[in-house]
């Protein structure tokens, strides 16, 4: 399954590569070789309590037509309706192939209640029945990659400086990254397989110039801290609560989308037709588009994150260190929102056009989605 998914990014490095120049002959390629129009891309995400992460696949699998190799997801959150439901997005927009790794806790059967606020509903695990498919169908979560082997797997066979990762959830799977030592996979140690292999880590955690944001304090506080304080080897892009808290997106989806759209549905089911704040697509339009989508800049020159024990965050102003920075919004809120809007309702087009607009595998028979 994995050969073939990176059979799948080298086929749109060829397409990208003849779409520049139909007069190029002497390109070569190399594994999934990284370009300054190809982004290579591994998300790591927690997908079950809030719906952002599932339109930060819609919009990670819609780039990957074009301009992104999508070569991994990573869950890091234990429920394995987070995994199948991971699994059942990137099969409906075209990544049926892209592996799916899980964090190294045993699974769980947990769905999500919204008990701070009693607004939320639970998406996960019916995403993963209706539209069951993937490398991860339903009742197959213990398939999954274990999410360090699989980091490991795909790092060691990316070129050097080319893996972007995004990370949208907890940061365990980062942590045991760090930690792991040499396998099968590769000679070098976590630290310097990300040395060698990654060219930037975007967070979306913590608050800028400081903040206490779940991302961080959430789980595990102090494996966060781990993989903030530690992560020296490449560039860090930090995206903050405060980056998408009043960005609302989701609103398009959900009245003008294709009404089979798995990530529509998911919205529906988690917010009875509300927009949500956008911190994971505008997390995910920044690793794959960066400074160049218009609508971000930095919000500082130098220094360095750190997180205590606890989970809270402070930024460092340390003038020595110079690659991590905070990201801040370029455009209004409002422009960013319409933005995220327009990309997720043309994603959402674009595999209903490719695909027919056809039903879930498993959706149940009569049931209409346009009608949630």
């Amino acid at each position: 399954m994995l050969l073939r998914a990176l059979l799948g990014c080298v086929f749109l490095f060829v397409l990208r590569a003849f779409s520049l120049s139909s007069n190029s002959h002497d390109a070569v390629m190399t594994r999934f070789s990284a370009t300054p129009q190809i982004k290579n891309l591994i998300i790591d995400t927690d997908l079950f309590s809030d719906v952002d992460d599932a339109g930060a696949l819609l919009l990670a699998a819609a780039a990957s037509s074009t301009d992104v190799c999508l070569l991994a997801v990573n869950v890091n959150h234990p429920s394995s309706y987070s995994a199948l439901a991971a699994s059942a997005i990137l099969a409906h927009y075209g990544h049926a192939h892209v592996p799916v790794g899980r964090v190294r806790r045993p699974l769980t059967n947990e769905t999500f209640f919204d008990s701070w606020f009693f607004e939320l509903g639970e998406y996960a695990s019916k995403v993963a029945f209706h539209w069951s498919g993937g490398t991860l169908p339903w009742g197959h979560a213990d398939d999954a990659w274990d999410a360090v082997s699989l980091y490991r797997k795909v790092l060691s066979e990316a070129d050097d400086q080319s893996v972007t990762i995004a990370s949208i959830g907890f940061l365990e799977n980062l942590s045991g990254l760090l930690n792991s030592t040499a396998d099968g996979y590769s000679s070098l140690n976590g630290r310097a397989l990300i040395a060698a292999k990654v060219e930037e880590l975007v967070i979306m955690g913590g608050g800028y110039p400081s903040g206490y944001e779940y991302n961080f304090w959430g789980s595990n506080a102090s494996l966060a801290a781990h993989v903030v304080n530690n992560w020296d080897a490449s560039p860090i892009a930090y995206s903050g609560y405060e980056l998408g808290a009043n960005v609302r997106s989701g609103a398009r989806l959900m009245a003008e989308g294709p009404a089979a759209d798995p990530v529509r549905a998911a919205y529906i089911y988690h917010t009875y037709n509300t927009s949500r704040p956008s911190w994971d697509p505008l997390t995910v339009l920044y690793a794959t588009s960066g400074l160049a989508s218009g609508l971000f800049e930095y919000g500082n020159e130098f220094g360095y994150n750190h997180v205590t024990e606890n989970g809270s965050n402070a930024w460092v102003y340390d003038d020595s260190v110079r690659n991590q920075h905070w990201l801040k919004l370029k455009v209004t809120e409002d422009a960013a929102a319409a933005e995220l809007e327009r990309r997720l309702l043309e994603g959402a087009r674009a595999a209903a056009k490719d695909d027919n607009a056809s039903l879930g595998l498993n959706q149940v028979p009569g049931r209409h989605f346009g009608d949630l």
